[in-house]
């Protein structure tokens, strides 16, 4: 899923890692070789 707006949250369903975006800059958020999840 790619980044679309800052503020978006994404999670990694392995770690738990979280990431809050601050500026959109495109491509996708992976985490553990997995893309991360939008959460909100």
């Amino acid at each position: 899923m790619a980044v679309m707006k800052e503020g978006e949250k994404y999670l990694c369903n392995l770690c738990g890692n979280e990431v809050i975006v601050t500026k959109v800059g495109g491509g996708a958020l992976v985490c553990c070789g997995e893309d991360m999840e939008l959460i909100e």
